[in-house]
């Protein structure tokens, strides 16, 4: 844990561009804007959720996701945007008496085409491509499997609110035989509150169906976080708990906790 949170603070430090950059929203609007995962905005989130009781042994996970959000412009009317998860993780006895484990994961690529417009006009719908790749360093920190499937995503905002849903399928088509074929739903409906000062409240649940196994995951999260400015530098910082209404046997178990920062570059 100490290790992770270590690496953590050096790659936030490496990340942060130099202070004095002017703030072109206010940060209600930016806060807003970081409600919609396909918003006209670059934003960097660092992730980190922890989770325990994996299993007999009762194993706990710390996971580092960071997730890139990279808007590119087609034309005037579309942009496609990249969303990239990398999870670092530092994990023990997830599989009963498995040990520590401590490095990368694999590493889910998702690219949305969606009009670049207001979903407070509107609802606005992407669709696009998620991709699994194979990145973990370790047998036990990733399926070891290349996937790819469609991907597709909803959102509104009226107001403080904002609602919505993600959701995409993936099959692996290549990788090592000796491991299970990869065949998963996932499906996030979302739902947030902005204050005019810049207050977010939201509730997500992260659902995974598989298609193999026939077993939901469905971890609940429910999350308070601010928008503001640090020595020029626009900033998000939020937490909160989760709670796993369903998952495997051998999957984690009762509360959790999530903890957020996003560095955001307004346009």
């Amino acid at each position: 844990m100490d290790k992770l949170l270590c690496k953590i603070s050096l790659l936030m430090i490496s990340t942060l561009p130099a202070s004095g950059s002017a703030q072109q929203a206010t940060d209600e609007e930016i806060a807003k804007q970081l409600a919609n995962p396909i918003a006209n905005l670059v934003s960097v989130p660092f992730q980190l959720n922890y989770d325990s009781g994996f299993g007999p042994a009762d194993g706990h996970r710390t996971t580092l996701n960071i997730q890139p959000v990279i808007p590119i412009p087609l034309n005037g009317n579309w942009n496609l945007i990249s969303r990239t998860i990398l999870p670092v993780i530092d994990q023990t006895d997830i599989a009963g008496n498995s040990g520590s484990q401590f490095g990368l994961g694999d590493t889910l690529q998702s690219f949305f085409v969606a009009p670049n417009r207001n979903p407070s006009d509107g609802w606005v719908i992407g669709l696009g491509g998620a991709f699994l790749l194979p990145t973990a360093t370790d047998d036990l920190l990733g399926a070891d499997k290349w996937g790819a499937g469609p991907s597709a995503i909803a959102i509104r905002q009226f107001g403080p609110w904002t609602v919505g849903g993600l959701a995409n399928h993936v099959w692996s088509f290549a990788g090592d035989d000796d491991r299970p074929d990869v065949n998963q739903s996932f499906v996030q409906p979302f739902v947030s509150y902005t204050t005019p000062q810049a207050w977010q409240f939201s509730f997500t649940s992260e659902s995974t169906y598989n298609w193999e196994a026939e077993q939901w995951s469905v971890p609940l999260n429910f999350v308070a976080g601010k928008t503001l400015q640090i020595s020029g530098q626009t900033v998000s910082i939020s937490g909160g708990i989760r709670y796993w209404a369903e998952t495997p046997s051998s999957g984690p178990d009762g509360l959790g906790f999530r903890l957020v920062t996003t560095l955001v570059f307004p346009k």
